[in-house]
This record gives C-alpha cells, sequence and structure tokens, in this order.
C-alpha cells in the first residue's frame, strides 16, 4: 500500500510504523513521552535562535520548525487520541505538515514559546494517556491515509515519532554548527 503523507510518498505503511518502533525499541513509550519536552527544552536554551532558524539542507525544516512540526503533531494526535477513545472507530483524518509549518511562520516564532506550548500540550495529553486502560489500548479508528491504528499502536508510533524528530533535530543543528 502506497500512501502520500503530508507531500511525502511512503511506499509501506507497515515499514513506515517500522521505522518508528526501531527508535522506541524496548522503552516504555509513555516514559519516551515523558521526556521530550526537556529534550525540546534544552535544545531551545542551549542554542541561540539564529542557530535555531537556520536552513542546513534545501527545501527542508529548520531546528525551530522541527519544534514547530511537533507542537502541531502533539495537540493533532491529542484530538485524535480522544476521538478514538470516545467513539466507535472513527476516520482519523490526516495533515499536510509542510503546509502547517510553513502557513503557521514557526520559523518566526520564539523557540520558548514553541518548547512551552510542546510541554504544555504534552502534560496535559499524558495525563490523558495514563488514564487509558489496556483493554481501551484496543480501541482503534481509520486513518484515511494509513489505514486501521488502534491507540496501542498510536502509542508506539508517538513515541517512535518524537525520537525520529528529535534526532533529526540534533542532526540538523550539527549540520547548522558545521556549516558555521
Amino acid at each position: 500500500m502506497s500512501i502520500t503523507q503530508s507531500g511525502l510518498e511512503i511506499s509501506n505503511v507497515q515499514a513506515y510504523r517500522n521505522k518508528l518502533f526501531s527508535f522506541v525499541g524496548n522503552r516504555d513509550p509513555l516514559e519516551v513521552l515523558g521526556q521530550t519536552a526537556s529534550g525540546i527544552e534544552e535544545v531551545v536554551r542551549k542554542h541561540p535562535v539564529d542557530v535555531l532558524r537556520a536552513r542546513p539542507f534545501p527545501a527542508k525544516w529548520t531546528p525551530k520548525e522541527i519544534v514547530g512540526h511537533l507542537t502541531d503533531s502533539e495537540l493533532v494526535n491529542g484530538y485524535r487520541t480522544r476521538l478514538i477513545f470516545s467513539e466507535e472507530n472513527p476516520t482519523i483524518l490526516g495533515m499536510n505538515q509542510e503546509l502547517w509549518v510553513s502557513r503557521q511562520r514557526h520559523n518566526d516564532r520564539e523557540p520558548a514559546e514553541l518548547a512551552e506550548m510542546f510541554r504544555d500540550l504534552r502534560r496535559c495529553n499524558l495525563m490523558f494517556w495514563k488514564q487509558i486502560s489496556g483493554k481501551d489500548l484496543q480501541r482503534a479508528g481509520q486513518h484515511n491515509e494509513r489505514g486501521a491504528e488502534s491507540l496501542g499502536l498510536m502509542l508506539r508510533m508517538l513515541a517512535g515519532h518524537d525520537l525520529s524528530h528529535l534526532d533529526q533535530l540534533h542532526r540538523y543543528l550539527s549540520a547548522v554548527k558545521s556549516a558555521a
């Protein structure tokens, strides 16, 4: 199955999921989710705005845009989680992450503001995730691009998404520093 997600062609949904799962390994997804905000805040605290705003690769995000994307994802996934938890097999809409990042001008925003927004959204969503029972993790919705996704699957994907983008963030910061 081939899908287009956020302007990117994903030729194999399971390969995409497996890539995210590989970042998580045997770690507890809730622990991963609980550490991401601190990782973002540390990056923002340690790097000047001009470094966070730099575009190390043409047509790729800046470090600040990566943080903005994680913030957007937290908002969207908080809604999706509650939708699946509350309704029977709802449709879950994808998002064009490229348009979200560009239209919201994340690169023009204050890095600390983005980090704070992420922390607040994550705190709220973690409280919700921690109330979900093992049985509730089996509840599922139909993602319009990726097919059926249970809350349990989403939880592992979210943790992998965090780790993947934190890795990307550190690689891009290294590239910016190397170019300077």
